[in-house]
């Protein structure tokens, strides 16, 4: 009986019991104590150790080259995870100079050129080494060549005494690199437990020859009086003639503040009292656009011109405009010349928007102090306009879907209207608004959508920013055919509509046609400053049909200008026809197609108009013509322009080579869509962008029909 206590008491032991049965008999098949015996028999079982006694997680390496060697800190974070002392090997390829661990020297181990520490575990530890090794030296570069540790991540810091060093790390991927104060720092990423090959080459940094820098400029400015103060607007040519421009500067005249600096090769600018400083890069040509503006509470001044400081000749323009009705006087000193407002420079010209009163050219000599006085009258104007849109710029993106979201940004000069009228394309829903950078609430009308044009607190005296978005279903793209993009009615009259529609870059567009004018029919003045001046072209176009009303595609039409030249083109698929570049005057237009009578018209082509001419040609057996005498309706006679061959060869190579990359208002409105506006739709992230022009537009709307083609 002693002996079976005694089993189940160890059995009970091995099975981790804790608690001990009370002393008594027992009584049990002989199976079951002889499985008893067996249990008893059996080790207990032991409890699996870590799969690796430690790990390194990450070391970093800082590194500085000197005349013969190289020598620096490395750090290695790690962790042990066998109990007692653990032998972690470190570092060889380099003699180590030190060790310490948490601020104490630690003692390493040495064994076959591999440098280890002896680590109590289980623990993390973070161990510094110093190291070094000396350097290879061959014909104009230093080198050296160590294992790099293995580690889960080996990243790398190296300093090379010269600030035009050229460094080189094999293998390895260079993350930055730096050059100050004599001093080259490498930034790198290294393959763990790969030896690593690293070599640099230095070069004397040439002083540069430089010269006496010697330039001429040539200053246009304009000068605007406006309702609050003085505007200026200076586009400032520089030519150097000897040595490298770096930095220019510019007198700013006392009392004015600028509000901009512009330049294809401007780096910074910097404005103090009484002079702009530009930074450029070193080019021959040098062009800028200054603005500045003044506060002015009376109806005088003094307006002193700018100038470069050190030019070695100055000369200019000055144009005078205002904004609303005054009578002004202007005394001219400091060699100003009066000159016909017809013979300042076109790109001065196209600057100004208001009424021009006076124009001065000046050759400033030494010593002078050029300048103008002015005072004016000003007459309070009538108003008939509760509201106007000086320049509306709209972007369209267009998904392969055939979804469409636009963007409208107003800018809105407005006396007394509060809310915009807008009747948008069926299916299109507002999503968003704002009036002067702030949110408002689009409201839905009996007669369209309301966008408000004021909120509360806020007192326009000068022009504002206003601005939808709306989205419209529209219809999915096929293989190929025509898609129509049309843009909302506006109860405001807008000066200037500006549209720029991106399309998928899956999409190729063959022809685009609409009641707007292309904006490559612009010709650019300065791309730098967007100044643009119209080329006087117009467009024609229009559909051809058989006399029951179906198109006829593949059909001639040719357009005679008066000098006898002549412009082709034919029908499509669906009888439309468009010549984009007309001369505005009086042309002849004659349609030809096999089976049909020849149609021949005289029409008038107005500048910067669309001339819809629809043609419905008359079944012949044989060869016949029918002319049409009348006039197309709503055009006035005028006399016909003249065209060379060469001229309509250029505006075509112009056509050809529209620029269709995305301007910085789709990029815009793409990260709206990622980041603000309340929906989820795939715009286009590349593709191609068609710009197109259209003014004095007054509840109307604006459509425009393309041919696409899926690539």
């Amino acid at each position: 009986m002693k002996t079976l206590l005694m089993l189940v008491s160890a059995l009970a032991a091995a099975q981790g019991q804790v608690s001990t049965p009370a002393p008594g008999t027992v009584t049990m098949p002989l199976d079951e104590y002889n499985k008893l015996l067996e249990l008893a028999k059996q080790p207990p079982k032991v409890a699996p150790g870590p799969p690796v006694p430690f790990a390194i997680k990450r070391s970093h390496l800082d590194l500085q080259a000197g005349s013969d060697s190289v020598s620096g800190a490395i750090q290695f974070d790690g962790e042990v995870f066998a109990r007692g002392v653990t032998r972690v090997p470190l570092l060889s390829g380099m003699t180590v100079t030190d060790a310490q661990q948490k601020d104490r020297e630690l003692p390493l181990e040495q064994s076959s050129g591999v440098h280890s520490a002896l680590v109590q575990g289980p623990s993390e530890f973070s161990i510094t080494l110093q190291a070094g090794k000396p350097l290879t030296i061959e014909p104009g570069r230093a080198s050296f060549r160590f294992p790099v540790p293995s580690a889960g991540t080996v990243d790398l810091v190296f300093t090379v005494p010269s600030d035009s060093a050229y460094v080189n790390i094999t293998p390895g991927l260079i993350t930055s690199r730096t050059s100050k104060d004599g001093r080259t720092v490498i930034a790198a990423t290294l393959v763990p437990g790969q030896p690593v090959s690293i070599w640099w080459a230095t070069r004397e940094a040439v002083a540069p020859v430089t010269h006496e820098l010697r330039f001429l400029s040539d200053v246009k400015t304009l000068v605007t009086i406006t309702e609050s103060g003085i505007a200026l607007a200076a586009l400032v040519d520089i030519s150097v003639v000897q040595g490298e421009a770096g930095q220019l500067e510019l007198d700013v005249p006392e009392g004015y503040e600028i509000t901009s600096a512009t330049g294809a090769t401007l780096t910074s600018s910097d404005s103090s009292p009484g002079v702009l400083t530009l930074r450029v890069q070193p080019q021959k040509s040098q062009q800028f656009l200054v603005s500045m503006e003044r506060t002015l509470h009376e109806a005088k001044t003094d307006v002193p011109l700018l100038f470069v400081r050190g030019a070695q000749r100055e000369t200019g323009e000055v144009l005078i405009e205002a904004v609303g009705a005054l009578e002004l006087t202007v005394a001219e000193r400091g060699g100003l010349k009066r000159m016909d407002v017809r013979e300042t420079s076109p790109y001065l010209r196209s600057m100004a928007h208001g009424s021009v009163h006076a124009a001065f050219r000046y050759h400033r000599q030494a010593a002078e102090k050029a300048g103008l006085a002015l005072e004016w009258m000003r007459f309070p104007g009538a108003n008939t306009l509760a509201a106007v849109a000086e320049e509306a710029i709209i972007t369209t993106l267009v998904t392969s879907e055939g979804r469409s979201l636009t963007e409208v940004r107003l800018t809105v000069r407005n006396q007394a209207q509060p809310f915009l009228r807008v009747t948008l394309p069926p299916g299109a829903t507002i999503l968003t608004a704002d009036v002067a950078g702030e949110k408002v609430k689009p409201a839905q009308g009996a007669d369209g959508a309301r966008v408000p044009l004021l909120r509360p607190g806020f007192r326009p005296v000068a022009s504002y920013p206003v601005s939808f978005v709306f989205q419209h279903s529209g219809a999915p793209f096929a293989k190929k055919g025509d898609a129509e993009l049309g843009l909302p009615k506006m109860d405001v009259p807008v000066s200037v509509l500006r549209w720029e529609v991106f399309l998928p870059e899956r999409y190729k567009v063959k022809r685009v046609i609409g009641d707007v004018i292309q904006d490559a029919l612009f010709s650019s003045a300065d791309t730098t400053y967007g100044l643009y001046a119209y080329d006087g072209s117009g467009q024609i176009g229009g559909t051809i049909s058989d006399p029951t009303g179906a198109v006829i595609p593949k059909a001639h039409i040719t357009i005679t200008l008066s000098g006898g030249q002549t412009l082709t083109t034919e029908t499509d698929a669906n009888g439309h026809w468009f010549l984009p570049a007309v001369p505005a005057g009086r042309v002849r237009v004659t349609a030809d197609c096999l089976g049909f009578k020849r149609y021949i018209h005289d029409v008038s082509v107005p500048a910067g108009v669309r001339t819809t001419e629809n043609i419905s040609l008359q079944i012949a057996a044989t060869m016949e013509t029918v002319t049409v005498s009348a006039e197309a309706v709503g055009f006035s006679n005028s006399n016909l322009n003249s065209i060379s061959s060469t001229d309509r060869e250029s505006r075509q190579r112009k056509q050809q080579q529209v620029d269709t990359s995305a301007s910085e208002n789709v990029l815009n409105l793409q990260r709206r869509v990622t980041g603000v506006l309340p929906i989820a739709i795939d715009v286009p992230r590349s593709g191609a962008a068609y710009r197109f022009v259209r003014p004095l537009v007054l509840d109307e709307e604006t459509k425009v029909t393309f041919s696409y083609k899926s690539r």
